[in-house]
């Protein structure tokens, strides 16, 4: 290896250091408590080491938020290749989506909530949002229904499950109904042969 390769392999690891420390302090108490101040004392190098791979704290969400959709895919991805027939695959990416949103409340945020300076929706947007999207289209598209857009079918039932899982998550919504709540929406929506 020589030693290029060695000093990228080690910023890499520092990056995936820095993401990894402010999703966890994230999680734990908050994106207030995220500071680059805070993130060099917890991952024992300067400010200006961390500096020198992002920007500022926005970026470092923008990292969060690509790791986290990455991971969201995934889930979704998991959950609907599990389920047999359309109608059970868009309930099984529902209830994944929903308990990804409930079980990564600071990634979800830097997904959907803050400003990680990322472009959604147009020739910028980063890959791993639009395989995110991909991903909620695979299934979603297959239920859009005879001359509806999958890909405007897609966005409506993702908003959908982004109120869902914002209102449950703000206490708006009681959280022991998400069941009935999934099962309405696809009931709906989701529209199969």
């Amino acid at each position: 290896m020589s030693v290029q390769e060695r000093k990228q392999r080690e910023r890499a690891e520092r990056e995936r250091l820095i993401v990894a420390t402010a999703r966890e302090l994230a999680e734990q108490q908050g994106w207030d408590a995220v500071t680059t101040r805070r993130l060099a004392e917890r991952i024992e190098y300067s400010q200006p080491v961390l500096y020198s791979h992002f920007r500022g704290k926005r970026e470092i969400i923008g990292a969060v938020a690509l790791e986290g959709a990455a991971e969201m895919a995934a889930a979704v991805r998991a959950a609907a290749s599990t389920a047999n027939g359309p109608r059970e695959r868009v309930a099984a990416l529902a209830r994944a989506y929903l308990d990804f949103a409930a079980r990564n409340p600071a990634v979800y945020d830097a997904l959907f909530q803050l400003d990680g300076g990322l472009a959604f929706a147009q020739e910028d947007t980063p890959e791993p949002l639009k395989n995110a999207f991909a991903a909620l289209l695979e299934s979603l598209g297959e239920v859009a229904g005879d001359g509806v857009d999958p890909g405007l079918f897609t966005e409506v039932f993702w908003a959908a499950l982004h109120g869902l899982a914002t209102l449950t998550r703000a206490g708006r919504l009681p959280p022991e109904y998400i069941e009935p709540r999934v099962e309405l929406l696809v009931e709906r929506l989701a529209v199969t042969a």
